[in-house]
């Protein structure tokens, strides 16, 4: 199937010094990360925004996916950028956050430093429990793009949430969880005041779970759930940027 206009992924050569993964949402395309990052590119920075398997065409095909597929796609590029770049970063927002997540859980030190913005662990929704079964007789529900504060904005992503793709976030939920122990590198949480699509709750589980000495929590007050395109995406973006060259120069210093 072809590509939706916009969400194509985006990938730039800069500086071997610190490279950035990103990674974007359930149901969503690189469009929500696009600005993040060409900020980042800007900066110097080598960057990466894969296409996720079953995103960006139609949301049929995101039922003939499941998490694995996702994270295999984000672990390639992670390998790619990894070997030109002396510390490589991986950023995500919600579902792009749980990724980011279970890659920093699998390759340790490799995974410089993670930045997430509203990453999500679970659901407070009624009914997410009955997801796994009725995903097995009805193929999707409403859709939750748009989640943006900020008049006049609008995320290229589906207008439908795949119920068999939905049942298998769950099980990445389940996983992540279970290993937030081994979350050990530097955190820079991005949590937006006002989330209708992941609940508080989700920020407070990586919080307690994580083991890392380095963690900063920033909270939002102007952006819903997609805040990398909302008013406090300038935020994002400076704060990001400031947190990689800290925690690159802290690396470089430590192994001199």
């Amino acid at each position: 199937m072809p590509v939706l206009t916009g969400a194509e992924p985006f990938a730039h050569e800069g500086s071997d010094d610190i490279g950035v993964l990103l990674c974007h949402g359930f149901t969503g395309t690189p469009h929500s990360m696009r600005p993040w990052a060409e900020h980042l590119a800007a900066e110097g920075f080598s960057v990466r925004v894969p296409l996720l398997p079953g995103h960006g065409t139609r949301w049929q095909d995101m039922n003939r996916t499941r998490w694995q597929h996702w994270y295999d796609r984000l672990d390639t590029h992670f390998g790619q950028l990894s070997a030109r770049c002396r510390s490589t970063f991986v950023f995500g927002l919600s579902m792009g956050g749980t990724l980011a997540l279970r890659l920093a859980q699998r390759h340790g030190a490799e995974v410089a430093g993670l930045a997430l913005v509203n990453p999500s662990l679970t659901t407070l929704q009624r009914g997410a429990r009955l997801v796994p079964l009725l995903s097995k007789v009805w193929p999707s529900v409403a859709g939750i793009a748009d989640n943006i504060a900020k008049p006049g904005v609008h995320e290229v992503a589906y207008d439908r949430t795949p119920l068999r793709a939905a049942a298998s976030l769950q099980q990445l939920w389940g996983v992540v969880r279970d290993d937030l122990g081994r979350v050990q590198q530097p955190l820079l949480l991005f949590r937006s005041a006002v989330d209708p699509v992941v609940p508080a709750i989700s920020s407070r589980l990586l919080l307690d779970g994580v083991t890392s000495d380095d963690v900063t929590e920033v909270v939002l007050p102007d952006s819903y759930h997609v805040a990398t395109l909302d008013h406090d995406a300038p935020t994002i973006f400076a704060a990001s940027t400031e947190f990689a060259r800290r925690v690159h120069e802290s690396r470089v210093g430590e192994a001199a």
